[in-house]
């Protein structure tokens, strides 16, 4: 979910991105305001809309996910939604890449409500204080007419999502239907290629009436589509490939009465940017570039035993990879060291990490190509 998006910040806890997917927008929807004639600050002002309803949709799935006990904690938005990434039930360590079926439904239902709902207070409002405005004239989403695309943006998203392709709300839930007869990776990929059937269909339905904005809806579910696709290939290799298919055997490790400076010189040759630190074979700490240098501007030349690290995770050799994931991206470590015993066998990185999971995806690809 990170390619092709920007950080938004974290809220209570949960990641927030921004898909590029945007960009593709914002240039339609300014070529459009700048074609009427209209100030650009018109054309921002309706994407500042777009982006908020998207929002409001996405805090309707969060609210709905806390009363499942569903544990969110990433969201992707996108111009028809959000995509969002959970953990397990309350309490639970262990993540889970699906939801249970009560919790997806629940989850799924709560984000057209919400956009119906706030469509429905917006309308009610603009009764309120312009009565003279009618919401039923045409154009009813433009630049031109900001206070009625309030209302129809969220009707129209709401609407889109009822459309039973995945990602989208209606399509998770044809996707719990799915995995009520066969297993949940399968079930994903069904809903996945019957998504990419309805963006073939939408954009082929735009391009023949000339609607511009049919062909964008079609092109951002078959982008949807695509993420989790990705998101299911990486799925597929996390689970299946163990630590000692992707550790590093070819590793540089310092020692407890090396010095800093040491430390130091071993890391410009080096390409690591995390150290085990090891006596007589057996790992006792870890220790990154930044530590040593921070260590040798706070205390001068000292020992990497005053500077290491002494907490740390381990991952056995027969562990997944998304064992380690978990380990890696809950406690926010770059380095883990793989062990037998208490002996250091390899050294699994984010780095090489992001690099054997892209490889794997690309050899999986290849193979089920063959057959």
């Amino acid at each position: 979910m990170r390619t092709w998006s920007i950080p938004l910040g974290s809220f209570f806890g949960v990641h927030v991105r921004l898909h590029l997917a945007y960009l593709l927008l914002a240039f339609f929807v300014l070529t459009q305001t700048g074609a009427a004639k209209m100030p650009l600050s018109r054309g921002w002002a309706l994407m500042g809309i777009m982006l908020l309803a998207v929002a409001l949709h996405e805090v309707g799935h969060a609210i709905a996910a806390a009363f499942a006990g569903a544990r969110l904690k990433l969201i992707l938005l996108m111009p028809l939604g959000g995509v969002s990434a959970y953990a397990g039930s309350k309490g639970s360590e262990e993540e889970r890449r699906f939801l249970n079926p009560r919790q997806e439904t629940v989850i799924a239902i709560a984000g057209p409500v919400t956009s119906f709902l706030v469509a429905g207070f917006g309308a009610a409002l603009i009764k309120a204080v312009a009565p003279t405005v009618w919401l039923t004239n045409a154009p009813l989403i433009s630049s031109g007419a900001l206070v009625k695309s309030v209302v129809w943006i969220n009707i129209v998203l709401g609407a889109i999502n009822l459309i039973p392709a995945y990602p989208l709300d209606f399509g998770r839930i044809l996707r719990v239907q799915f995995a009520r007869v066969r297993p949940a990776l399968d079930a994903t990929r069904a809903a996945v290629g019957l998504s990419q059937a309805i963006s073939l269909v939408l954009t082929i339905v735009g391009l023949f009436q000339n609607n511009l904005w049919v062909m964008l809806a079609g092109f951002f579910v078959f982008l949807g589509a695509q993420i989790e696709d990705r998101s299911l290939s990486f799925q597929s290799v996390v689970e299946n490939v163990r630590m000692e298919e992707v550790m590093l055997t070819d590793y540089s490790v310092l020692s407890p009465a090396d010095t800093l400076e040491d430390a130091l010189q071993k890391a410009i040759h080096s390409l690591q940017d995390d150290f085990p630190v090891v006596r007589s074979g057996d790992l006792v700490g870890v220790i990154t570039r930044q530590r040593i240098v921070e260590a040798l501007h706070s205390g001068g030349n000292g020992y990497v035993q005053s500077a290491m690290t002494k907490a740390f995770e381990v991952a056995q050799r027969n562990e997944t990879l998304s064992s380690a994931f978990r380990k890696l991206s809950t406690r926010g470590l770059t380095l883990i060291p793989v062990v037998e015993g208490e002996q250091l066998i390899g050294i699994v990185t984010l780095q090489n990490l992001m690099h054997s999971i892209a490889m794997l995806a690309e050899r999986r690809r290849r193979e089920k190509a063959k057959f």
